[in-house]
């Protein structure tokens, strides 16, 4: 067999063993503990949305237990109520700029105060058969040359190493949100104009913008074991057969008289975050580390060719490209519109966690200061209702189905004569 033909075959072998080692399982309650960065609800619904999509069939729930100000000794004063009573199986924790005071209280102090709360965090969780999560918080604007040897990385650092000795699990966020920006600094240093620089924080250079709660929610993913690889299929039109397929199953293969067809069906679909997301894979190298939606067709004579799915034109590919194999993640012929049907169904996911969301912080935030009015039980069934409603829906619309592939050799390019 043609090495062509084995590439396929080692990606299923590599999906299959990833997809085994992604931390939250069926069954799992996911809780994320931390400060005003979490309570932001950013990068948890990115993971949420992740999960939905990669692993439709495991039922994931998700709860967010950040509070603005909070430190990871403070926490432990609400531990149980927000974390130990929820049924959480798994715990992210992200703590760090709030313990030293946004950088007026980086002393030894202080720095024990934070050691003390990871130790306490991680032994009564463990206590209750809770997986620990440690993470080093959310990067700062601070210039990353700096911040490298900083007084914060060092702190957090040492927690992620107590964690570890402890028995714990552990993310490095800072270093994986790092990684992003000095793509962001060295792409800003080549622009003139301070007003198209990108950044990835508010003003404040401590609280992330959209692009940073993407970048925490892409190392987070990573921390948790996310694969590479979403699904791979490699059909040889010449023969009508299918020479591998991972993580997703292909039949009906048919030759046509200028291309072939075939139904794919999928175990798990791509993350995709809306039109225009593919803007921000220049910083954020989604498609090549989480978002593999591989397709690889040999036997075609040579040309270009026309996919569409379900009838849709999805992109243009030569024969040569197509024998290559390429990743249709992303892709679309029309960048005013979602590609694939994977494309579609993960907007449409992403619509519904943003509802889940609002409708959670609208409920949550009652019952901090307005949970005293006399309806306050029916309203909290009620809400907890459509809590559960939007995530049997987003899971309905997460789920893939068989997907009609149909390439067809594109018509030659018009010439216009004068």
């Amino acid at each position: 067999m043609q090495l062509r033909h084995l590439l396929p075959a080692l990606l299923l072998a590599a999906t299959t063993l990833s997809a085994a080692e992604f931390a939250l399982r069926d069954g799992d309650t996911l809780t994320f503990l931390g400060d005003s960065i979490t309570a932001a609800r950013g990068y948890t619904k990115i993971v949420e949305h992740y999960t939905l999509m990669r692993f439709p069939e495991r039922h994931v729930r998700f709860i967010n237990a950040g509070q603005g100000g909070d430190t990871a000794y403070g926490s432990l004063q609400r531990l149980e109520r927000d974390v130990l009573s929820k049924g959480t199986t798994v715990l992210t924790v992200a703590f760090g700029i709030n313990d030293i005071g946004w950088g007026t209280k980086a002393d030894d102090e202080h720095r024990q105060k934070y050691l003390d709360g990871i130790r306490e965090i991680v032994t009564r969780s463990q206590k209750r058969g809770i997986r620990v999560f440690i993470c080093s918080p959310a990067i700062t604007a601070e210039s990353p040359d700096t911040a490298e040897i900083g007084y914060l990385q060092k702190m957090t650092d040492d927690g992620l190493a107590l964690a570890r000795s402890l028995g714990a699990d552990t993310i490095d966020l800072t270093r994986g949100m790092r990684e992003i920006q000095r793509r962001v600094v060295a792409a800003n240093k080549s622009e003139k104009d301070p007003q198209k620089h990108t950044h990835l924080h508010v003003s404040d250079g401590v609280h992330l913008n959209d692009l940073g709660q993407l970048a925490m929610g892409y190392a987070m993913l990573r921390g948790l074991g996310a694969p590479a690889d979403v699904s791979s299929a490699c059909v040889d039109a010449a023969t009508g057969r299918t020479v591998a397929a991972g993580n997703c199953s292909v039949s009906g293969i048919q030759r046509l008289s200028d291309g072939v067809q075939f139904i794919r069906h999928d175990r798990g679909l791509p993350l995709n975050l809306g039109i225009f997301s593919a803007l921000n894979h220049r910083w954020i190298p989604i498609p090549d580390t989480l978002n593999g939606y591989r397709l690889q067709v040999t036997g075609l004579e040579a040309g270009d060719y026309e996919l569409r799915v379900e009838g849709r034109l999805v992109g243009k590919y030569s024969a040569d490209r197509l024998a290559r194999g390429e990743n249709i993640a992303s892709a679309t012929s029309n960048g005013w519109e979602p590609g694939g049907p994977w494309d579609a169904q993960s907007d449409a996911v992403k619509e519904i966690v943003d509802a889940r969301d609002k409708a959670w912080g609208g409920e949550h935030f009652r019952r901090q200061f307005n949970d005293n009015n006399p309806a306050s039980a029916k309203i909290q069934r009620q809400a907890q209702a459509a809590d559960d409603a939007l995530v049997t829906l987003a899971r309905s619309m997460a789920k893939p189905y068989p997907y009609h592939f149909e390439l067809r050799k594109a018509a030659p390019a018009s010439s216009s004569t004068k």
